[in-house]
């Protein structure tokens, strides 16, 4: 280059940005790569529903149902008077049992869930008192286990139960809860097909949790895979509000 040009061509180097060598072209930047975020902590896993606070019970020995599966439903007759006595035997109606056998009764309703359908209790642990009095109301040994023996509800390891869809209502069993006759009896088949098929189902379902019935009520399910003490426990009733 002319020497005489060389002041003009430095002064373009300087505004142009030109004067050295070109670099080398780069590679797109590759996609930033996530970092933890350790101000973000996961959900917590689903809890329980909180206890009722009106409970008094030793939870290694009793659940509340209410409690541990609330979407069961419950229509505690011995807190009325609408069963075979006419009376009303519990002061409130609560569904307590052992815990092995509540979370086999929310297993089975889970899965009966599924069809879109589920449980609804009649009665769970009964106290040992309340079998005395319905002994003294009927003390018929086809109908009410005798006091001293105990049955397995005095141990809270059978619940009375049955099935409703998912409006709530009771699948047609072909009678009612404790009704007393040959009609009741798992083995008398001269039924509609429909109710043969609903007691299937509820024979099913207990028997995939492990609850056996007894051949003379289709409502009856039991637990015999440990053995209980009979229990005499009244339970609280929750205070008005």
């Amino acid at each position: 280059m002319h020497m005489k040009y060389l002041p003009l061509f430095l002064l373009l180097c300087v505004f142009m940005g030109s004067c050295g060598p070109n670099p080398p072209s780069q590679a797109p930047e590759e996609a930033a790569q996530p970092t933890a975020d350790t101000s973000r902590q996961e959900p917590a896993a689903p809890t329980e529903p909180s206890r009722p606070a009106h409970t008094e019970l030793d939870t290694s020995q009793w659940i509340d149902l209410q409690w541990l599966e609330p979407g069961i439903a419950q229509d505690i007759r011995y807190a009325t008077t609408n069963n075979f006595v006419k009376e009303k035997m519990y002061d409130c109606p609560r569904c307590l049992l052992r815990p092995e056998v509540a979370r086999r009764i929310q297993q089975a309703h889970r899965q009966l869930q599924q069809q879109g359908l589920g449980l609804k209790v009649f009665d769970c642990y009964r106290p040992r008192p309340v079998q005395a009095k319905l002994w003294d109301k009927v003390p018929d040994a086809r109908y009410v286990t005798p006091p001293t023996k105990g049955s397995m509800h005095n141990r809270g390891s059978a619940v009375d139960l049955t099935i409703v869809d998912a409006q709530g209502k009771e699948l047609n069993m072909g009678t009612d809860y404790d009704y007393f006759g040959r009609e009741a009896y798992h083995d008398y088949t001269d039924l509609d097909s429909v109710v043969l098929a609903n007691r299937q189902l509820l024979k099913q379902s207990m028997a995939a949790v492990e609850l056996d019935p007894i051949r003379t009520e289709w409502w009856h399910y039991s637990f015999r895979g440990k053995s209980y003490p009979l229990a005499d426990m009244l339970w609280e009733c929750p205070s008005a509000q």
